[in-house]
């Protein structure tokens, strides 16, 4: 294991180097690279140094309990050692965690794009309570939630509501919400009183930078037209709505939530540049996928992976088999514990199928 740090301490000093250079500094797509594996190797240096500093305590520890006659410095060595062993132990299974190989996409913002399935008018009224969740757990993480598009449900909610998430290694957190959510509950407009099930889809997209995606704007159509929205100041008299179509792979993005044409192209063409780019992401993730059996961070975005059944206020995720009963407080955005298990389900496999160390 120290060899492995070691390495990477050398690495990390290399690229502390490479980053102050006049050369690297003038070609962005390098310097950006170099500073993101700058921020990701320094947790690793960190516990190098206190592998390095534990290390060096346990053997002090030990030599003074072979060596010394002293009973009183024994036993201060002996107690030294009970409480630096298990510290140490600790140490290294955090080690090999953060040894597993980063998906370089974690880091990046995301974008979040949530859909109306089953159910009609209750699988739209669900949209929105997701969207709502999600909403009150990026306010708690301290992230900046931007709508980019949204249209409404006829009984509320959406049948589709895109948005931007910007902070700290948005993706990275937010990216085991993809797939179907499936919610058991009676329906406002159910009059005898039975429990339907419906259902919404959540797509979370690492956002492509720039440099990601190699986008040709004569392969892009672009077509503009009234926003719909639901009716009184909200209406748009003017052609502010934008759709791009990227000929060769058919994508098709529309956005009109903002209220000028030079701001819904531009939110269009960054959600067009993460889609592009999604195709290649996911065809990786699909491959991942295939190794595991519990479909954590996987391609498959068809896949159910969870249900809120509001009759036993009860909430399950069947990717991990983990079930809870507090569907309020996880409706109202508190969905840490789930994202927190399916992280440690997800590094507990990269481990186990022997996923090579960088």
């Amino acid at each position: 294991m120290l060899d492995k740090l070691n390495v990477l301490f050398q690495r990390y000093n290399e690229v502390n180097d490479l980053i102050i250079q006049p050369d690297v500094i003038s070609d962005r797509k390098r310097y950006v690279k170099l500073n993101r594996e700058y921020k990701n190797l320094k947790p690793l240096v960190d516990a190098r140094d206190n592998y390095l500093e534990l290390s060096s305590r346990i053997a002090e520890a030990k030599m003074v309990l072979k060596e010394e006659k002293d009973d009183e410095f024994r036993d201060i060595a002996k107690l030294e050692l009970d409480e630096l062993e298990p510290a140490f132990l600790e140490l290294e299974e955090a080690i090999k965690i953060l040894l597993i190989p980063k998906d370089p996409e974690d880091d990046k913002n995301a974008l979040v794009e949530i859909r109306q399935g089953a159910g009609g008018d209750e699988g739209a009224i669900f949209a929105g309570n997701l969207f709502r969740m999600y909403q009150r757990y990026c306010e708690s993480k301290g992230w900046k939630i931007e709508v980019i598009s949204m249209n409404e449900g006829t009984a509320g909610g959406f049948k589709e509501v895109s948005f931007e998430v910007t902070g700290e290694s948005v993706y990275g957190i937010l990216k085991y919400e993809s797939g179907v959510h499936r919610v058991q509950r009676v329906p406002a407009t159910e009059s005898q009183g039975r429990v339907h099930t419906s259902a919404a889809s959540v797509v979370v997209l690492p956002e492509a930078e720039d440099l990601d995606v190699d986008l040709d704007m004569k392969d892009v159509k672009k077509d503009t037209y009234r926003a719909q929205g639901a009716g009184g100041q909200h209406v748009n008299k003017t052609e502010s709505a934008v759709r791009l179509t990227h000929l060769p792979t058919g994508i098709v993005v529309e956005c009109q939530d903002g209220r000028s044409q030079h701001k819904n192209y531009e939110q269009a063409l960054k959600v067009l540049r993460s889609r592009m780019f999604d195709m290649e992401f996911k065809k990786k993730q699909e491959e991942q996928a295939a190794k595991r059996k519990t479909m954590v961070s996987t391609g498959d975005r068809s896949a159910k992976i969870r249900t809120y059944n509001y009759p036993q206020g009860r909430v399950t995720d069947h990717r991990i088999g983990l079930t809870t009963y507090n569907l309020n407080d996880v409706i109202g955005g508190e969905i840490q514990r789930f994202i927190d298990e399916l992280h440690m389900a997800e590094n507990a496999e990269k481990m186990k199928e022997g996923t090579d160390i960088v």
